[in-house]
């Protein structure tokens, strides 16, 4: 008998709140994956996922878990809780906080702080880099962060860039204060994730020198294939990307980008 997985996404409360019901296993994995990516796509501060009703059937299908929250350990970086579950096998090694039931969750996450957090919907269109870019300084003032406001208007020039030259679909631009970082980063329609080869570019090469641009200045950047499209990201710090290279943590298809 196949198994299933069943959800409902309630975002009628401070934060997002997934329901799953059914059996978790190596199957239905892939199916839970793409709902809960789909809900952090848009950035929320925090996450809530209710599995009160889904059995984990396989020593390994809560692994599922622990890969969300490597994947999404920068970008979102929203705040991961389960509840509805005991802090028992097989929830105890995900790694996300597990609370008895969903109000206990909610108080424990407090009051989202909505202003740290904005979104842009761009056409593929000229003139959709200097918006993204508009949007960036009037963030960087917003949140008292003025000095990165040049490395963060290069990342999303060159994501932006290459949504409009390549990817040819709407876009949505998200920004996001981290204590005293910022997360820049594009979500398209398009599953192509761009290459990333380190070194010197032809000069007569179309693109390629965006991503070596990107990996210049953002501490990490990496990306993560949604259902129907795709989000590359950037998460700029103070003194930028000075340190030992911090490698892509999300599985992206780019060649060890040096800082991503």
């Amino acid at each position: 008998m196949s198994s299933e997985v069943r959800h409902l996404v309630d975002r009628g409360l401070a934060y997002p709140l997934v329901r799953l019901s059914g059996v978790l296993d190596s199957a239905t994995a892939p199916a839970v994956r793409s709902v809960l990516l789909n809900v952090l796509a848009e950035q929320p501060e925090a996450l809530v996922v209710d599995v009160s009703e889904l059995r984990v059937a396989g020593a390994g299908a809560a692994q599922v878990l622990r890969d969300i929250r490597r994947d999404t350990a920068d970008w979102p970086a929203a705040h991961l809780a389960l509840c509805g579950g005991t802090r028992a096998t097989p929830w105890r090694d995900t790694g996300w906080p597990v609370w008895s039931d969903c109000p206990e969750a909610f108080a424990e996450l407090g009051t989202p702080e909505h202003d740290r957090r904005l979104s842009l919907a761009l056409e593929p269109q000229v003139g959709s880099a200097r918006r993204s870019r508009e949007l960036i300084t009037e963030a960087c003032g917003r949140w008292d962060c003025p000095e990165l406001a040049g490395a963060a208007c290069i990342v999303a020039t060159e994501m932006v860039n290459n949504v409009v030259a390549h990817a040819k679909t709407p876009m949505v631009v998200l920004l996001a204060a981290h204590g005293a970082g910022m997360t820049v980063a594009v979500r398209d329609r398009s599953a192509v994730v761009p290459s990333f080869t380190a070194g010197p570019v032809s000069p007569t090469a179309f693109g390629g020198r965006g991503m070596l641009l990107i990996d210049a200045v953002a501490s990490r950047w990496g990306s993560l294939v949604l259902d129907g499209g795709k989000v590359m990201w950037a998460l700029l710090e103070p003194g930028g990307p000075a340190g030992p290279a911090r490698r892509n943590r999300s599985g992206a298809s780019m060649a060890g980008p040096t800082h991503g």
